[in-house]
């Protein structure tokens, strides 16, 4: 008797080729084990059939859901590649910016891990969706799960505004919001967004002179590290020291006075700044050593970065530091100057109410004071500028 034997069913066929993800049962059908069960998708004698079967049912069976009969009607495949290539087309016109498709695309890409791509539309209902925002939760904070909720209630809701399919999709009661209650205790939880005097007059003396000029005007005017990436060299008047810069995110003005070190570092940086490798960026005030723009359109941001490697070397890195910040520095302490509308046009916010919708303009000595405010602050007095000549 040999001592080791291999049996094999009489007429077993080979896999169609070596990478074929199925292998000939016993049954006579084509097979295979996921998640520790054992699951047919088609006689020997249909190869072709038995593994689109296979395809049309994997996401289900390896996420250890019950197969969907497959019909006709709209998948989640087909609303995915539609709503983003609807975005895409806005991204392309200049009504999206391309970070915004990025945070849909990323969305999409959940909606994909839990639903599958072959599921229907129609098949969704409120348990899928309780299901999913459990999904959501884990390792994600409030804010993170909101954003998510509200764009994957964006994605269905373009499948019945765009009439793909015949009712609303219910997403049933659980799949909402986390609370403000929650949103507030979270925020609470962490450390401020915003530096001390000190910590930036750190940074300002450490920097080299491109991103020095980020940080001043960061303190000096609220800018965000995408309004500095973007900001050109007509929106300033640095001979009267003036900034005219519309936010690139929301189009809203914004006016601010800068103070003569902001107007001094941000001419040190013109002056040092690389050639553009790309004549259309020529008059961006910043360029990266390389001769690009310091704005990406994904979520790695250039100046993020440096500024946490600036922030290490200082030994003040920490949670809720970074160039944006400076933002929230900013309108911490020029909320102290009492005039929270000229604070508002500094920083490019707009209030949904009658007053703001009436206001026509705001003096520049209201917009000096609150720039003022911030500059004593920091410095420990008001900024010293050129007398008007008489």
């Amino acid at each position: 008797m040999s001592n080791s034997t291999t049996r094999t069913t009489p007429g077993k066929p080979p896999k169609p080729y070596p990478e074929f993800p199925l292998f000939p049962h016993a049954t006579r059908r084509w097979a295979k084990k996921i998640r520790g069960k054992l699951h047919y998708f088609g006689p020997w004698r249909d190869p072709d059939a038995a593994l689109q079967k296979y395809l049309d049912q994997k996401d289900d069976l390896h996420a250890g859901r019950t197969p969907r009969v497959q019909g006709d009607g709209l998948t989640v495949r087909d609303l995915l590649n539609r709503f983003l290539t609807s975005k895409q087309r806005m991204v392309d016109s200049g009504e999206m910016a391309n970070r915004s498709f990025l945070d849909y695309h990323r969305t999409a890409e959940l909606i994909k891990a839990e639903f599958g791509l072959t599921r229907l539309i129609d098949d969704l209902a409120a348990d899928d969706f309780e299901a999913f925002r459990s999904t959501l939760t884990k390792g994600r904070g409030p804010v993170t799960v909101a954003n998510e909720i509200r764009r994957t209630r964006t994605i269905f809701k373009y499948a019945y505004d765009m009439a793909l399919i015949d009712r609303p999709v219910r997403h049933g009661p659980a799949f909402k919001k986390p609370s403000k209650g929650v949103m507030r205790k979270d925020r609470n939880a962490k450390p401020k967004r915003m530096f001390e005097s000190g910590q930036i007059k750190s940074m300002i003396e450490a920097a080299p002179p491109g991103l020095r000029a980020m940080i001043f005007l960061g303190i000096n005017a609220g800018l965000s590290n995408s309004d500095v990436g973007k900001i050109t060299r007509s929106t300033l008047d640095l001979k009267a020291g003036w900034l005219d810069y519309p936010r690139p995110k929301t189009g809203i003005a914004r006016r601010a006075p800068l103070w003569p070190k902001t107007v001094s570092a941000i001419k040190e940086a013109i002056t040092s700044r690389p050639t553009a490798k790309d004549e259309a960026d020529d008059e961006l005030v910043f360029l990266t050593r390389c001769g690009r723009p310091w704005a990406r359109d994904h979520f790695d941001n250039p100046v993020s970065n440096e500024v946490a490697k600036l922030l290490k070397d200082l030994e003040l890195h920490r949670p809720g530091l970074n160039f944006l910040a400076l933002r929230h520095t900013f309108e911490t302490i020029a909320g102290d100057s009492r005039d929270q509308v000229a604070v508002d046009y500094v920083m490019g916010h707009a209030r949904d109410d009658m007053a703001s919708r009436y206001r026509e303009h705001i003096e520049d000595a209201r917009l000096l004071a609150v720039t003022d405010h911030v500059h004593k602050w920091l410095f420990g007095r008001k900024p010293r500028r050129p007398s008007k000549p008489k």
